[in-house]
């Protein structure tokens, strides 16, 4: 098997896309009124699912938690310290809620996490490298 993308199951469909589309960047071309939505982000898949609609197509009722879900992170990454600190200003001044200002860890990466509007947590990252050079 190959990791072919992830999905949020989403409550107000119009507020996540704008959230991830003008605060966090992601690329997203359909409406806010639309019922789903795939998108690709550095080769990986991301769906934004309505709640309802899932509910409806599986022919059962979830269980959603309120406020900070501390259940998975989407990480992100920028390629300096200085980014993770300029990106945690700039989403929580747009609508992100602050979990963990920038910090730098004792294994050396710089790290802050925020959560979207229905309390999903991101984590702004940094090795103080560029993407293509963290790994090496």
């Amino acid at each position: 098997m190959h990791l072919d993308g992830f999905g949020l199951f989403v409550e107000d469909m119009a507020g996540m896309i704008r959230f991830y589309r003008d605060v966090l960047g992601f690329e997203i071309k359909e409406n806010e009124d639309t019922s789903n939505v795939y998108l690709v982000k550095d080769g990986t898949l991301f769906l934004l699912y309505g709640r309802k609609d899932f509910e409806k197509m599986t022919r059962r009722k979830y269980d959603y938690l309120k406020g900070p879900i501390g259940h998975f992170e989407l990480a992100l990454y920028v390629d300096s310290f200085e980014e993770v600190d300029s990106t945690f200003k700039r989403v929580t001044e747009s609508g992100a809620t602050p979990i963990l200002e920038p910090t730098t860890e004792p294994w050396g990466q710089r790290t802050c996490y925020i959560a979207d509007p229905e309390g999903n947590l991101i984590e702004i990252g940094s090795w103080d490298k560029t993407y293509e050079e963290k790994d090496l």
